[in-house]
């Protein structure tokens, strides 16, 4: 990583951000839609590979799917959009075009995780490029290799997110910004079912749109790092952009910043030049005459479609902080699985009592996704016995010791930690009669502790509270046993 000077930079970043669509079938064929396919040109037809005469048809499904998108994040819906073809060569794209948009995209503007969208539109994702190197065939030759191309993912449907440019003050705050706006649209487009957005295979791609300037008002010149698939390379491309443009403007050599295409390199942790950045005009951008026109309003219900969009991340994530006042790091943890969020939620109707709900947030978060991590194959208990596993525990019943046990016992086999306990001989005693002549043994045994207590060093009576409970195989409650000890010690 570089090392700037203190000078004062401000860093504008605008993301693009594609994400591959969860439908049946192609964008614009039967082809299946099958991200997980192994074999090589399987799912391929004369529409995606580009065969002379062959016609494509739009996808409703994907269009729907882009609306949700856009009424989630408050965005217009066109009433009139089309689909353009975007003019390049290149091995993946058969067509020598991509279809995709430009005037006209099904959405416009919107709000998420402080940055406004400007657009989303939808396109055709292209084939897939493998590269294979079969050595050097003697000393005299460079390296060499070929290449192949799988059309698999070719014509698969693609929805392209575009932010507006946001200027902030420094290169940590610009990566975490980007990264937050990253992870919260893939809990939206988790949340509407609409793509499975998994970075390591591909199917969300983030591209980031870099500059720096000492004057907020003015844009520098923007250089585009390309297909960052995961968070932390998000971040950490930034960062290293900024660094890099900044020893290049502080050495005189800001003249070097020129607006082109850059890769990232995980290995290096570094980007590196690709090509200079073609501009809007470079696509020669027309509509497609193979394609209608669309008039949206007329072909989807959008007020239906609004009213019937799922709770959503951020909706969800306010609930949660208001109605159980559990811990920020808890809510995130059932934003991100909602499987696990459903689950504690059935946990919460049972339980009712705000105190109990915590403490079962706290079961679950730290102890339950602790035994997870530690075994992937453990079970989730029902609600009911996790629920009666909370009682036990709130009620002082059992000992927070016993809980973790029981626990780890119930995600093995679900049954009830009432029955557990009771078996195991885990349910704690508070009969002050019961552990009375147990309190007055290890009094009588420990004199040199109850000496310490009573001249007035009180937590020298903890000692005496642990041999209480070892003595009484664990069963003691120890709330009970504190109490009995200081009386008994006056």
């Amino acid at each position: 990583m570089f090392s700037v000077s203190d000078n004062k930079y401000y860093c504008t970043i605008g993301l693009e951000i594609h994400a591959e669509l969860k439908t049946l079938t192609k964008m614009f064929c039967a082809c299946k839609n099958d991200p997980d396919e192994e074999k090589p040109n399987t799912n391929i037809c004369p529409v995606c590979m580009a065969h002379p005469g062959a016609l494509p048809v739009p996808n409703k499904k994907a269009i729907e799917s882009v609306i949700k998108v856009g009424l989630a994040m408050g965005g217009e819906i066109a009433d009139f959009t089309e689909f353009d073809r975007k003019n390049y060569f290149y091995p993946d794209i058969p067509k020598g075009y991509q279809i995709s948009q430009f005037e006209y995209p099904i959405v416009s503007g919107g709000h998420l995780a402080d940055m406004d969208v400007t657009r989303i539109h939808l396109e055709e994702d292209t084939g897939t490029n493998k590269h294979f190197d079969v050595g050097r065939q003697d000393s005299q030759t460079s390296d060499v290799g070929y290449s192949l191309i799988d059309f698999n993912r070719a014509g698969v449907p693609l929805m392209e997110l575009v932010t507006e440019p946001h200027t902030f003050e420094s290169a940590e705050e610009t990566a975490k910004k980007a990264s937050k706006f990253a992870k919260e649209l893939q809990l939206v487009l988790w949340y509407l079912d609409v793509s499975e957005a998994n970075m390591e295979k591909g199917e969300m791609r983030v591209e980031a749109n870099i500059s720096i300037t000492k004057d907020p008002k003015v844009f520098g010149t923007k250089v585009e790092v390309k297909n960052l698939n995961s968070f932390r390379s998000v971040e950490r491309a930034i960062k290293y952009e900024v660094d890099r443009m900044t020893e290049l403007v502080e050495a005189g050599r800001g003249n070097e910043i020129v607006q082109e295409t850059r890769g990232w390199n995980e290995a290096k942790q570094e980007t590196f030049s690709q090509r200079k950045k073609e501009g809007s005009a470079d696509y020669r951008y027309f509509p497609d005459p193979d394609l209608p026109k669309m008039k949206l309003h007329e072909a989807f219900d959008l007020e239906k479609m609004k009213k019937d969009l799922p709770e959503l991340p951020g909706g969800k994530r306010a609930r949660y902080q208001k109605d159980f006042g559990i811990k920020n790091e808890d809510v995130e943890s059932y934003i991100n699985d909602p499987e696990l969020g459903a689950w504690f939620e059935d946990i919460v109707r049972i339980l009712k009592d705000g105190e109990k709900v915590r403490v079962a947030s706290n079961y679950i978060t730290s102890d339950y996704l602790g035994l997870k991590k530690a075994n992937s194959d453990v079970g989730r208990p029902n609600a009911e016995n996790f629920a009666e596993l909370v009682d036990l525990v709130s009620g002082g019943k059992i000992s927070s010791r016993a809980a973790k046990d029981i626990l780890a016992m119930i995600v093995v086999k679900d049954e009830s930690p009432v029955k557990i306990a009771t078996e195991k001989n885990m349910l704690q005693v508070s009969d002050e009669g019961a552990i009375k002549s147990i309190a007055e043994q290890i009094i009588a045994e420990n004199p040199e502790v109850v000496a310490t207590y009573k001249s007035g060093k009180e937590n020298a009576i903890m000692s005496l509270v642990g041999k209480v409970i070892k003595t009484s195989n664990g069963s003691a409650n120890p709330q009970v046993v504190l109490k009995l000890l200081k009386d008994l010690l006056k």
